[in-house]
């Protein structure tokens, strides 16, 4: 599982460091205005759809029984199933697309609701929304290869795949402005355009992997049945992260001008820890916890659940603190340049902070869901699930008048610390999550350790940051050394104090590189 979470950890940070490119790009050409509102809100549509269908609640029910399949018939029953379901998915897929491009003004008479008082604002979001949404079903398909490709405990190609969509939105950036109308409108296409060029490197890498995948006639087959019964109610279990995301960025869309666009920025340097860590965890740990339950050794997964948790959290506590203590800092110097303004960055990074109090329960829940999906359950992430978005929707509505664009990045950090109670609850009253001695011992130690890093961060940015003055060059230079110093100072605190083993872990890596080619 370890080789599994790095290899996927390295190619996210990868892609993260390049979206953040990205991101810069965008802050400069466009920063917090209305068209920028409008393009993050036509974006976010199909990645919500992506999350919910391709990455969330299909690979949870996909991956356990292409696994399954895989470990107990062969690669041909594998292959065949994987088949059946590009089939029937692609069939649904494009369906929905037709339909959504035909229907866009009504959707975004409902998502953007904040637009439709603006006449020219709302046919913007609207013309951007069709621009992007055939993204929703190439993505999909992308993702469900990657789960033929994790489900062979092969996870490079599908965890490098995310580099192309910031590759080519980029390159569109700088070269279609002046051919279009916006840089949003360069931005859209560019996120069309590298739907396509994922699923291409997403078949070759599966057909390199052996597993050479054909299109049949879609049927619904006994097992597609099964598959999409186990699909349908998680599709809220693994997205809840997601649709607490697409409620908070209704409500922003129902605030003052620019909402969108600061909580957007806050939510994307969030992601940089959600995503290299919560995701390459939870990626990494569900065929293993799969394999464990349906195999022979069923009790091992309890154990494994231990170290998924203990490995999140080491490096999860750390952002956090790290994000509420320097999120002025981290925002002004990677976006504050350009039409993002220095009011921008204030308010980007008061809501980064709201969403930092709540990252390791945002990842835990990438842990802890994987657990019920690698033993069939889908059906008590659901209610979880539910009970989480409807308190963030609750919460939202309560803190938008007096928090602001604060309110909805709040509200995801309650409502996520809830799911994770009941989530953790349900696991321990089936036995399924028992945290054993070394996971006791070693979290509130991460936590001091944490708290010494945060003294150091303090310490560091009050007297650096007013040396440099407002030098971009020296600012950048400023965050490098931010950076190390945290870094440094948790792994002496965390050493010193036991919360982790370095010296371990350096040594448990040597003895598994041989086996990550």
């Amino acid at each position: 599982m370890i080789r599994g979470i790095l290899t996927v950890g390295g190619w996210t940070m990868a892609s993260r460091i390049l979206g953040f490119a990205r991101d810069i790009l965008i802050a400069a050409l466009l920063g917090a205005g209305p068209v920028a509102d409008a393009f993050f809100l036509a974006n976010r549509l199909p990645n919500l759809f992506r999350r919910l269908f391709g990455e969330g609640a299909f690979n949870a029910a996909f991956v356990p029984g292409f696994a399954g399949l895989l470990t107990t018939e062969g690669p041909d029953a594998a292959r065949r199933f994987a088949e059946q379901a590009i089939a029937v998915m692609s069939f649904w897929l494009f369906g929905l697309t037709v339909l959504a491009e035909i229907f866009m003004p009504q959707i975004m008479g409902l998502y953007a609701l904040g637009f439709t008082g603006d006449a020219e604002k709302f046919a913007l979001v609207v013309e951007l929304g069709r621009i992007t949404f055939p993204y929703m079903p190439l993505i999909c398909l992308t993702a469900l290869l990657s789960g033929v490709l994790n489900g062979m405990d092969r996870f490079a190609a599908a965890a490098a795949a995310p580099l192309i969509y910031n590759v080519v939105s980029i390159a569109f950036m700088l070269t279609l402005p002046g051919i279009v109308p916006t840089v949003g409108h360069a931005a859209a296409w560019g996120v069309s355009v590298s739907g396509v060029a994922q699923i291409v490197l997403l078949y070759w890498a599966v057909a390199r992997a052996g597993m050479r995948l054909r299109i049949p006639r879609p049927r619904l087959t006994p097992q597609m049945r099964t598959l999409f019964r186990r699909m349908a109610p998680g599709l809220l279990g693994s997205g809840v992260i997601q649709l607490n995301l697409a409620v908070d960025a209704f409500i922003a869309g129902l605030l003052p001008a620019g909402t969108v666009s600061v909580i957007y920025y806050a939510d994307r340097i969030n992601q940089l820890p959600l995503g290299v860590i919560g995701a390459a965890v939870g990626t990494a740990l569900l065929p293993t916890l799969s394999r464990q339950v349906h195999g022979e050794t069923p009790g091992q997964a309890v154990g494994t659940l231990n170290r998924a948790i203990e490995y999140a959290l080491m490096l999860t506590l750390p952002a956090a603190l790290a994000l509420l203590v320097a999120a002025l800092p981290i925002v002004s110097v990677l976006f504050g340049r350009g039409a993002f303004t220095a009011d921008d960055s204030l308010r980007s990074a008061q809501a980064l902070a709201a969403y930092a109090v709540g990252l390791p329960a945002f990842v835990l829940v990438k842990v802890l869901v994987p657990a019920f999906f690698a033993r069939g359950d889908t059906s008590a992430p659901v209610w979880t699930g539910t009970l989480a978005v409807g308190l963030n929707l609750a919460l939202n509505f309560a803190f938008m008048v007096p928090l602001q664009h604060m309110g909805p990045p709040a509200a995801s950090s309650v409502a996520a610390w809830f799911n994770v109670g009941l989530l953790a609850w349900l696991l321990h009253r089936r036995g399924h999550l028992v945290a054993d001695a070394v996971l006791r011992r070693r979290l509130p130690r991460m936590l001091l350790a944490g708290l010494a890093m945060c003294g150091v961060l303090w310490a560091v940015e009050s007297t650096l940051f007013a040396a440099v003055g407002a030098s971009a060059g020296l600012r950048w230079v400023a965050l490098a050394v931010l950076v190390a110093a945290g870094l440094a100072a948790y792994g002496v605190a965390g050493q010193v104090l036991g919360g982790f083993d370095l010296r371990a872990a350096a040594k448990m890596l040597v003895r598994r590189r041989p086996a990550a080619g």
